[in-house]
C-alpha cells in the first residue's frame, strides 16, 4: 500500500463514519508547495466516542493496525493515536482536535481540495505555519522551522499576516516565527 492508498483508505473510513477531519503536517505542506519525504500522514479529527469506535472496527477490517484503547485515550485527553500499515511501515497520526480557541479556529478554516480523486479538507497555509511553529516549540525540531521557512520562501506574499501574528502572539511563538522568517529570507 502506498502512502496515497493509505490516506485515501483512512479518508474513506472517516467519511463513512461521519468524522470531520483535516489534513495537516508534511502532506499539507506538500499541498501548499513545500513537501518533504515522510512515511506518515497527519490528520486532525473531531469524532464522537461512537464514531471513533466505528472507525476502529473499519480500520481493523481493512487489515490495518489500530488500538481501540489508544484511540479512546486520545479522545479523552485530546491527544494522538496511530493507524499503521505494518506491511509497508506507512503510518497515519490521528490527532484529536483540541478545544482551545486556536484549534477551533484552525478546524473551522480548513479548506476542501481534490486529492487523488477524493474531496478532502486541508489546513490553510496560515494555520499550517502556526501548527508547525508550535510543533517546533514543543519538540525543539529544526525540521519544523525549515518547513515554515520553505513555505515563506514560496508563498509569504499570500499570507494573512494579521491572522498569523495574532495567533503567534497568543500561542507565544514569536521566537520560532523570527527564526523561520530569518531562514525564509536567506538571512
Amino acid at each position: 500500500m502506498t502512502g496515497t492508498d493509505l490516506f485515501l483508505s483512512i479518508a474513506a473510513a472517516l467519511d463513512a463514519t461521519g468524522i470531520p477531519f483535516m489534513l495537516t503536517g508534511s502532506m499539507a505542506g506538500a499541498y501548499h508547495g513545500a513537501g518533504r519525504a515522510t512515511m506518515d500522514i497527519d490528520l486532525v479529527v473531531d469524532p464522537t466516542r461512537e464514531q471513533l469506535l466505528t472507525l476502529v472496527d473499519r480500520v481493523r477490517d481493512a487489515g490495518l493496525y489500530i488500538s481501540a484503547d489508544a484511540a479512546l485515550e486520545a479522545l479523552e485527553h485530546r491527544s494522538m493515536f496511530n493507524v499503521v500499515d505494518v506491511a509497508t511501515g506507512w503510518k497515519v497520526d490521528l490527532i484529536v482536535r483540541k478545544t482551545r480557541p486556536f484549534s477551533q479556529a484552525e478546524f473551522e478554516r480548513r479548506v476542501a481540495i481534490d486529492y487523488a480523486g477524493r474531496r478532502v479538507s486541508v489546513a490553510t497555509l496560515e494555520d499550517l505555519i502556526i501548527a508547525k511553529l508550535e510543533w517546533a516549540k514543543l519538540s525543539g525540531s529544526a525540521r519544523q522551522i525549515e518547513d515554515v521557512a520553505a513555505l515563506l520562501k514560496l508563498r509569504e506574499d499570500e499570507l494573512d499576516l494579521a491572522y498569523l501574528e495574532r495567533w503567534i502572539a497568543a500561542l507565544d511563538l514569536e521566537p520560532q516565527w523570527r527564526q523561520a522568517r530569518s531562514q525564509g529570507r536567506g538571512a
